[in-house]
């Protein structure tokens, strides 16, 4: 008896008291760039990114923040970061032709080498991601109906083409969006995702670093060049998320959530998001946190229920662990997540 009453106090804790004492702690940051690119390295070591060829970096878990520019990168938007300590990370800008490129610092930001610049009319790079510090990958929106994909294995000083002839066609219409870094993602020592939106709401997958790939349709909302995935996370090799929705219209809650338990073959459409989300984190199996430009939503019991957190406009959230959880947004909104334990 007095076990069972116990465990009943114990939910009613975590459903209520957890939720209703998390928080953003939003950082003072010296930058206006719309933010989009985030690596949480771990709980002190925190870089970002985001237009006007910005960069941002705190060394002691967000009390001090160092704001950057790459040097004639000025009118550059990177769209994405990959971090690895203090020291070395990688920036990806996006954009038609040479706009799309890839740069690297091994000096904390002070220096960076421009180690790739596509020269592809057709292409248009939305994601990079990387299995360890020397070995990635970047991909590119469709280019004559096939998602054009490159790959590093010695630290970014090379970037080759992958084959993509084993890649599934791409649907006319169909595309990625560049929204937080994370349609594009890594899991375990091998395995990388690929999510798209506008005419297909797809997941592809590859369990060999890009070299054969598998495509699964999912319920996520599409049709329209506004709406589809917009965001995937792995908490295992065979548990994810995927989130989305049109970005178009922020509020609206239509099919913008869905599970996988089975490695990204099946997706179930789920609910309990309060609009349209650009980015989706793991902070442990049973709690998630979800963010875009009409606010962000956490789940304390693996995406069954969520709690609306605030209207903020966060574009990419990021976790490692439940003391290293950050988010960034339009004009340089930087946020630290805190659950407040009484």
């Amino acid at each position: 008896m007095d076990a069972k009453f116990y465990q009943i106090l114990f939910f009613i804790f975590v459903l209520f008291v957890l939720p209703a004492n998390a928080q953003w702690q939003k950082q003072s940051v010296k930058t206006n760039a719309s933010l989009r690119g985030l690596s949480v390295v771990n709980e002190n070591i925190i870089w970002a990114s985001g237009t006007g060829g910005t960069f941002l970096k705190t060394t002691d878990g967000g009390k001090t923040w160092e704001v950057g520019k790459v040097p004639d990168a000025e009118k550059l938007d990177f769209r994405d970061i990959e971090a690895f300590s203090a020291n070395t990370a990688y920036l990806l800008s996006i954009g038609e032709g040479e706009n799309s490129r890839i740069y690297k610092t091994t000096d904390g930001g002070k220096t960076w080498k421009l180690q790739f610049k596509n020269t592809n009319k057709k292409a248009f790079f939305d994601a990079l991601a990387f299995w360890d510090k020397d070995n990635g990958i970047a991909m590119s929106d469709p280019v004559d109906n096939k998602y054009l994909l490159i790959s590093t294995n010695d630290g970014g000083e090379t970037w080759k083409p992958l084959s993509n002839d084993k890649m599934p066609s791409a649907k006319e219409g169909e595309a990625a969006f560049a929204a937080s870094g994370t349609c594009l993602i890594i899991q375990g020592k091998s395995n990388v995702y690929l999510v798209s939106g506008g005419q297909g709401a797809r997941v592809f997958r590859s369990n060999n670093r890009g070299l054969d790939w598998s495509v699964s349709d999912t319920p996520i909302v599409k049709g329209t060049s506004g709406s589809g995935i917009f965001s995937i996370a792995m908490f295992d090799k065979n548990n994810g998320v995927i989130v989305g929705g049109n970005y178009e219209k922020p509020n609206d809650i239509t099919n913008n959530l869905a599970f996988t338990d089975d490695a990204g073959k099946t997706w179930d459409l789920s609910k309990g998001l309060n609009g349209y989300r650009s980015g989706v984190a793991f902070v442990d199996k049973k709690t998630l946190i979800a963010a875009g430009s009409s606010g962000s939503d956490i789940s304390f019991d693996g995406g069954k229920t969520w709690k609306n957190l605030d209207k903020e406009n966060y574009n990419a959230v990021q976790a490692r662990g439940k003391n290293a959880i950050w988010a960034v947004g339009a004009n340089g909104l930087v946020g630290k997540f805190s659950i407040n334990k009484k």
